[in-house]
């Protein structure tokens, strides 16, 4: 004969059992959620402290170019940025050149990049100085406040933004996304600055760090000079948006953070990033619109020069402004927009060599 006390009292037990269990099992994925979240927390912010390291106002700036009649805001205005790859020095007091010389724009409205390479040799006139200077030149002059008002009065745009980033930043952010693949126009070999050798082959090639510094250096074997340099660091700048938007990155971002905040600096705040990350969340390279100066060589005194084509140039400004949505009525003009504009010959003990 079955004891129903005792049968409803061992299913009461089981009952809790199973009950007890099921809790013990949503407790278990509850705890891993939480670490989860506590670990992405953990990163955000550390992203956060570490990209806000990078974060350098330009001085004599308050909040907008002397060419903006009002503050941009990457949510939802067009804006620029100038990008300069800087080269490394063992003694931190001195000032490197501006090895690399690129500017961006973007247009939220159809949400395109256009990138534009300054090849470095090229003759301009320089803010403050009495005769015409390579570009690369400004930066060694003045920093980086220097380089913004010469890039300014050389295209006739508003900068909003500089980045600049030195040579061990730029081999480790490429490390860090994995390598870059780029497609190398012609077989070649080339040094880096332990005098080690790199061998490039013509076709698809990934990149690491190192290998990529050296590509987007080399010049000296390529028979189109600077434009072929160019083009190869418009390649490799194509190359690494299309690894950082991709959602592997994410996983990474710590550690990218890292490197940003120990070799970039820029004036673009971290919520100003987030803001262009949301706004720009389908951006790749496949929106990027290379643009490319053209011009001819010549040498002054033995020094040699690159110097622009005044009508192709004029297309250049004319492409951008479009690009940025601006009128000529819609930028102000500085005070030093055509200082040392008739003088046309350098002066050869300011230049800035290779």
């Amino acid at each position: 004969m079955v004891d129903n006390n005792r049968l409803s009292s061992t299913r009461l037990r089981q009952k809790r059992a199973k009950k007890g269990r099921k809790k013990a099992f949503l407790l278990f994925f509850l705890i891993i959620f939480l670490a989860g979240a506590g670990y992405a927390g953990y990163v955000a912010y550390h992203a956060y402290k570490a990209v806000d390291k990078s974060y350098v106002k330009i001085k004599g700036r308050e909040d907008k170019s002397e060419k903006r009649e009002a503050p941009v805001y990457v949510s939802s205005d067009p804006f620029s940025v100038l990008l300069l790859g800087i080269e490394n020095y063992a003694d931190k007091g001195a000032r490197g050149r501006s090895d690399t010389i690129m500017v961006a724009t973007f247009n939220p409205k159809s949400q395109t990049m256009k990138l534009l390479s300054i090849p470095r040799d090229s003759l301009v006139s320089i803010p403050g100085r009495t005769r015409k200077n390579k570009i690369n030149a400004a930066y060694s002059f003045g920093g980086k406040e220097l380089a913004i008002k010469t890039v300014e009065q050389f295209l006739d745009i508003p900068i909003d933004y500089y980045v600049t980033v030195n040579f061990n930043g730029f081999k480790n952010i490429v490390d860090e996304v994995g390598g870059v693949t780029v497609d190398v126009p012609f077989d070649f070999d080339d040094i880096n600055q332990k005098w080690e050798r790199f061998y490039f082959h013509k076709g698809k090639q990934k990149l690491n760090g190192e290998e990529a510094l050296v590509y987007a250096r080399m010049r000296m074997k390529d028979p189109r000079g600077d434009f072929g340099r160019n083009d190869r660091q418009r390649q490799i700048v194509a190359a690494l948006v299309e690894k950082l938007s991709s959602p592997k990155t994410l996983l990474k971002i710590d550690k990218i953070s890292d490197v940003i905040g120990d070799n970039i600096e820029t004036n673009m705040t971290v919520s100003e990033a987030l803001a262009f990350r949301k706004k720009y969340s389908a951006f790749d390279s496949s929106r990027i619109e290379q643009l490319q100066i053209k011009g001819y060589d010549d040498t002054i005194r033995g020094t040699y020069y690159f110097r622009p084509d005044e009508v192709k140039l004029e297309e250049i400004k004319a492409s951008l402004k479009h690009h940025l949505d601006i009128t000529d009525d819609t930028t102000k003009t500085t005070t030093d927009e055509n200082e040392s504009s008739n003088n046309s010959t350098s002066d050869s003990n300011d230049s800035s060599s290779q």
